[in-house]
């Protein structure tokens, strides 16, 4: 149904490269295989994942050091059949980069009504709440995917 998902936040350094890598190994553990990919309306290109990202999803032995931060590009929102974003200003930048994406963007915290706040230079408070919203919107998809 959904072979390809792309997971969309701003920096594309904490919350989608968290919620990508956690996402296909939920899907994977459920047995399906789609591509899962992450990227930024306002990536850091390049950059890895936060220090608080790697260390926390360590803590998971989740390794996200392969991670590069790329940016939201038309071809990209094309090529995935799933947008999952984190707050609704994401879809409308996504919208604005690619009118067609509209219809496949969904809030990642959509079953639950959900924005997942930005955890970037925010306390540990913070990068909790969004780890255990990201975890919350990953479990949801999962049931419907």
């Amino acid at each position: 149904m959904y072979d390809r998902i792309l997971v969309v936040c701003t920096g594309n350094i904490c919350r989608s490269p968290v919620a990508e890598y956690l996402l296909r190994n939920a899907l994977q553990h459920a047995g399906r295989t789609p591509q899962v990919a992450s990227a930024g309306v306002g990536a850091l290109v390049g950059e890895p994942a936060h220090d608080t990202a790697l260390a926390r999803m360590a803590e998971r032995s989740v390794d996200l050091s392969a991670h590069r931060a790329q940016q939201a590009t038309q071809a990209l929102c094309r090529w995935a059949d799933l947008v999952l974003v984190m707050e609704s200003h994401h879809r409308e930048a996504l919208g604005d980069i690619d009118p067609a994406v509209r219809g496949k963007t969904f809030l990642l915290g959509h079953w639950s009504k959900d924005e997942i706040p930005d955890p970037y230079r925010r306390s540990q408070a913070v990068w909790d709440e969004a780890i255990s919203l990201i975890d919350t919107g990953i479990a949801a998809w999962v049931k419907r995917l």
